[in-house]
């Protein structure tokens, strides 16, 4: 790891991107203190309600070894519509070389209502090229669907024990602390 001292004191390291696709994104942080930057979708993908749709970036990555690729919803896309990345975050190991596509639900239920107007990653009514149901969403070729956050991944070195040390928490879980 190393120090980019020319715009933040944060650690980088070097990430080896292929374009696969000649319309493909190059990611970028937005802001300098962003984690995360986004990732673009490379082609239209139509997303019926109750659908999951894997939608291609058009990008392959080379992380060094101890690192991986959190791929994580954009907030304004879950604040504004019905549409969640399925496996959130979803991980691309350092050893992948494959194209890295995103797993998106479509969580709304079918209107039962077809037409050439569906939605779009805002929400909005968007015109369809073929009949679909009204709740459907159309990911259109360079929106940005969903954003990537390089993260260390330390390595368990297992051991198998009789018994594990005791805790305030002990084996309380799923809703054990309360709400309030």
């Amino acid at each position: 790891m190393t120090t980019n001292n020319t715009t933040t004191k944060r650690p980088t390291a070097a990430v080896k991107i292929k374009r696969l696709h000649p319309d493909a994104v190059i990611p970028q942080y937005a802001r300098a203190f962003d984690a995360g930057f986004d990732l673009v979708a490379v082609e239209d993908v139509l997303i019926l309600p109750g659908e999951t749709a894997k939608i291609p970036t058009g990008l392959a990555f080379a992380l060094p070894d101890g690192y991986e690729l959190q791929v994580r919803p954009r907030s304004g896309i879950s604040a504004k519509s019905k549409l969640r990345i399925s496996n959130s975050p979803g991980t691309v190991d350092a050893g992948y070389r494959g194209e890295v596509c995103v797993l998106m639900d479509n969580i709304r239920q079918a209107a039962g209502e077809t037409g050439t107007i569906c939605l779009d990653v805002s929400d909005k009514p968007v015109e369809s090229a073929q009949p679909v149901d009204r709740h459907a969403y159309l990911i259109r070729k360079g929106d940005r669907i969903a954003q990537g956050v390089l993260a260390i991944v330390p390595i368990a070195d297992f051991e198998e024990v009789d018994e594990l040390d005791e805790t305030e928490r002990g084996a309380g879980g799923f809703g054990s602390s309360g709400v309030q």
